[in-house]
């Protein structure tokens, strides 16, 4: 009898002590998201005025992608399909902005949680958008942290001390237990504290101005106000890091830095050019990365994240994840067919007569973007006047800003018009841009009987995606995009969502 209780306590503590090895030796991960940053605009991808230690000590410890994608330039369906691991056309209400996510789209966090990890995040998670609707009573990012709170010169930040909140997590978590940390900033979103980049000291004359805005001190100045929003959300990844080194978890933890999707002007968020949709991307994780400091010119997009972090825990991503891992790629292994990325939009804002969207996709390659716009007759920044937008603004889908206000005030002067037709002018049903002659994706090349056979392939390649994928525009079935209800905030009050027609996609 006592031969066998020792016997029960001795195996007990051999399979405790493997158990708890196991967890041990299972990745942490720290996602650090900011909130509208382009690609270019951090130090490790070149820019001259912003200063990004944390980004740029990821990228110098770990990869840099160079050619990484959002799956929306709008943040709610941006974070859906981070979720999720699928594009925002298989996500129902989720591709639409100030919506829901179904319960029955699941996530890489619920995933993980399943398997024993601690999860959860602070400041910005999935968002904006209402969860009881989808089936949810928690924010799918996981348990909120936001007691922290900290004094920062810069008057339009957040007053929630991310890094400390993290911090706090970490605190809360069992040391054997790995865990599964959000952390995202609202910074860089609108609005700006105006001067405050010129306040700072920052050199005007080293911006470098996009060639889809004027050269102009207000874009400068507007740029520079943007900058601080980026430092301010790098100084909170730096922090997290140095949390983790002092406490010994750095090592084994994944930590990701990117943003949602572009920078909030006008053509970039909200619309499917690199400056809505190129994104910054690093990932550090010494334990699972072979030959660090690389430079990745693979084709990612940020739904790419969901089955990485699931295979980089031993798990398997369930089937209706369709994004693919990037594990070969931490392996220093030869990768087939990431030659391309796919973004798509639907209703960002609902700036239009009863609420409609602007249905369009893309695919990206090293050469060309291609853009298919579904509702070429629509304004693809809203409407021009503020009656049909819900925020009850001009052109809604872009956010105020000095930019903004500048080209919207410069439609009959001969210097600013051009930039006046790129950021608010109806589109063709088809855009074509050749990337190494045309970064900025400023000349349509659609009509162009010289680019005939470089359309037709890239209008190939995207459909057959789509198809895979089962994009019901694609496919031609019912796009219910347009009708589903919008959970933001009305300043526009006779504003409504049309109900959709009995028999007509």
């Amino acid at each position: 009898m006592i031969k066998n209780i020792l016997i029960r306590i001795i195996v007990t503590a051999f399979l405790g002590a493997i158990n708890t090895q196991a967890e041990s030796s299972r990745p942490n991960i720290l996602f650090c998201i900011s909130d509208d940053q382009s690609y270019a605009h951090t130090g490790a991808n070149g820019d001259p005025i912003v200063k990004t230690p944390g980004f740029d000590r990821v990228a110098r410890e770990g990869l840099r992608f160079i050619n990484a994608f959002c799956d929306a330039p709008t943040c709610g369906p941006s974070r859906s399909a981070i979720l999720t691991g699928q594009p925002i056309w298989r996500l129902e209400e989720a591709g639409n902005i100030h919506s829901t996510l179904p319960s029955k789209f699941t996530t890489y966090t619920k995933v993980l949680e399943e398997a024993g990890y601690a999860v959860g995040f602070t400041g910005k998670g999935w968002s904006p958008g209402r969860l009881e609707p989808g089936g949810r009573t928690v924010n799918p990012a996981g348990v909120k942290y936001e007691g922290k709170k900290l004094s920062t010169l810069l008057k339009s930040a957040s007053q929630n001390d991310y890094a400390a909140n993290f911090e706090s997590f970490l605190k809360q978590t069992s040391n054997n237990q790995p865990f599964c940390f959000w952390l995202g900033t609202y910074e860089p979103h609108r609005n700006f504290e105006n001067g405050s980049g010129l306040k700072s000291g920052k050199d005007p004359s080293k911006v470098i101005v996009p060639p889809i805005f004027p050269d102009d001190p207000i874009v400068r100045s507007d740029m520079l106000d943007y900058y601080m929003e980026i430092e301010h959300f790098d100084k909170m990844v730096d922090r997290a890091i140095k949390t983790l080194e002092a406490n010994g978890q750095l090592d084994n933890t994944i930590i990701v830095v990117t943003s949602d999707h572009g920078m909030p002007f006008p053509r970039a968020k909200a619309s499917l050019y690199d400056d809505g949709t190129r994104v910054p991307l690093a990932i550090r994780w010494p334990k699972g990365i072979k030959n660090s400091d690389r430079i990745i010119n693979d084709f990612v997009n940020l739904s790419d994240l969901a089955p990485t972090f699931l295979e980089a825990s031993g798990l398997n991503p369930p089937k209706m994840m369709t994004a693919k891992s990037l594990m070969n790629i931490f392996k220093n292994k030869k990768t087939h067919g990431r030659k391309s990325a796919f973004i798509a939009m639907e209703r960002h804002d609902g700036c239009r007569k009863g609420g409609k969207g602007y249905p369009s996709r893309a695919i990206r390659t090293k050469d060309f973007l291609y853009i298919k716009n579904h509702k070429p007759e629509r304004w693809p920044a809203g409407n021009p006047d503020r009656e049909y937008c819900a925020r009850n603004i001009p052109f809604g889908e872009v956010d105020t800003s000095p930019t903004k206000t500048l080209i919207m005030k410069g439609k009959n002067d001969p210097k600013i018009k051009r930039f006046y037709d790129l950021a608010f002018n109806k589109k063709p049903a088809d855009e074509l841009y050749s990337i190494k002659s045309d970064p900025g994706q400023i000349i349509n090349l659609a009509k162009n009987p010289n680019f005939k056979s470089a359309l037709k392939k890239m209008k190939k390649q995207l459909q057959k995606h789509l198809v895979k994928t089962k994009d019901p525009r694609a496919l031609g079935l019912n796009a219910p995009w347009d009708y589903y209800p919008y959970y933001g905030l009305r300043r526009n009050k006779n504003w409504k969502v049309d109900s959709p027609p009995s028999n007509k996609n």
